[in-house]
């Protein structure tokens, strides 16, 4: 099959990386893979007989949109594509290129559409770094069939992309790899990158990086560059575990605060207390902090779940957040830790019901169905001898001049609404005293 053929655009995300010198390349830029067959990871994509692999060994590739977390190997199958595919392949970056850039581009593969016959395919890296104008430039012509379009994101394309140019292009996700898969990476660039291959590495130190890399194959080789340096530097020709240390080189925690990772944590965070899982909860509670979550965004998600999902079965839930908010207002960190992981503990251990909002979600639903519903003139308040004589505030039965400070038989909803549970509590926690009382007053009204 015939290799690929590359537009030559100043500034674009392959050209820049080709014009630098050998040695100031870094290793992840040497170390990628050229070939399909080379690439680690994502078999679930390009695994034998699978879709992608077939459409780039038939040179059939459609307009896609390659998502996954960074260092998984978007670009590197941008790479492949562009070595195996006849069309004309233009690589463009979504934070370097502009609008007035894209149409440039758009002209020429247009023209060589229509004088050559010649296809073309754009690779637009980091596209939800554009907004919607941006992308929506993107849609008449991949509708018209002038180019493909190959689109690389770190974040959801449900969230980053437009509809309409959601629904033109096929979406591949690409899985962070597996520490295995980032050691089978390191050890080949090991033996095959002329900078390292007289530089012994050893198992524990390629575990160690695969280990911390949270499965991404740039950060991965680029802490092993640094280490080889910092070996090479202190006149050293091994890397081992305690030369990362002495480098320094420790991987942050992967959370994008305003991505689609802040959502799955959160998630898991609040599903873990929902579940009555307190080891859980503290687990996901740290990595929030240690990311650099705002923890005034935790005590918000937890003030709500005190109402939302333990509510009446116990009451002092809610008690306990807003004081730990408190509190955690006037230690600041790191004291405030201690309030924040208590509150969580607390909410994890403690009865759960989701009656509150089980109870507004059916009062709405009857406003819905019977709107506005005339107050009864017993209910109404009455300040005026006119409002009196029309009968406001007629047959109300003050409630603590009755026995156990309920009046047996009254009702207090719209009367064309009459009787109807909107609460019901469980049988869980403080609940279960609310619902054995809440019976006998129900009973009582019927």
């Amino acid at each position: 099959m015939a290799r690929g053929r590359t537009a030559n655009n100043e500034g674009t995300l392959f050209a820049s990386a080709a014009r630098r010198e050998p040695g100031s390349i870094p290793l992840a830029e040497r170390a990628r893979p050229t070939e399909l067959a080379d690439l680690v990871g994502q078999r679930h994509l390009v695994g034998a007989s699978k879709l992608l692999a077939r459409a780039i060994e038939t040179d059939r590739v459609p307009s896609m949109i390659l998502w996954g977390p960074p260092g998984v190997g978007k670009t590197s199958l941008g790479k492949i594509i562009a070595s195996r595919t006849k069309s004309t392949f233009v690589p463009f970056s979504a934070v370097l290129g502009s609008l007035p850039d894209l149409r440039q581009i758009l002209a020429e593969a247009k023209e060589r559409l229509d004088y050559r016959g010649e296809r073309t395919i754009v690779f637009l890296d980091e596209i939800h770094r554009w907004n919607k104008a941006q992308q929506d430039a993107l849609l008449p012509h991949v509708e018209a069939g002038i180019f493909f379009n190959i689109a690389a994101t770190t974040e959801n394309p449900s969230f980053a992309v437009n509809a309409a140019l959601l629904s033109r292009c096929k979406v591949f996700h690409l899985d962070l790899l597996a520490p295995g898969e980032i050691a089978q990476i390191l050890r080949r660039a090991v033996a095959h990158d002329d900078a390292l291959r007289d530089l012994e590495v050893t198992d524990d130190a390629i575990e160690a990086i695969a280990r911390v890399a949270q499965g991404d194959a740039r950060r991965s080789l680029s802490m092993l560059e640094a280490a080889a340096r910092h070996a090479e530097a202190t006149g050293e020709r091994r890397v081992t575990a305690e030369t990362l240390e002495a480098s320094d080189e420790t991987a942050p925690l992967r959370y994008d605060k305003d991505g689609e990772e802040h959502y799955n944590v959160t998630s898991a965070f609040i599903k873990s207390m929902r579940g009555s899982d307190p080891d859980a909860s503290v687990y996901w509670l740290m990595r929030m902090v240690d990311a650099g979550e705002d923890p005034l965004f935790i005590l918000r998600r937890m003030v709500i779940f005190a109402s939302e999902d333990v509510g009446n079965a116990d009451p002092r839930a809610l008690t306990v957040v807003t004081s730990a908010d408190a509190a955690f207002r006037r230690l600041g960190m790191p004291e405030g830790l201690y309030p924040l992981a208590h509150a969580t503990l607390y909410l994890a251990c403690t009865a759960k019901s989701n009656a509150v909002g089980t109870a507004f979600t059916r009062a709405r639903a009857l406003i819905e169905k019977y709107g506005a519903s005339p107050v009864p003139k017993k209910l109404r308040n009455a300040p005026t001898k006119l409002m009196k004589q029309d009968g406001y505030g007629a047959g109300y039965k003050y409630a603590h001049d009755f026995a156990g400070g309920f009046v047996p038989g009254e009702s207090y909803l719209p009367d064309e609404i009459g009787a109807a549970s909107l609460y019901e509590p469980t049988e869980r926690g403080e609940e279960a005293r609310i619902k054995a009382r809440l019976a006998a007053m129900r009973a009582s009204r019927e």
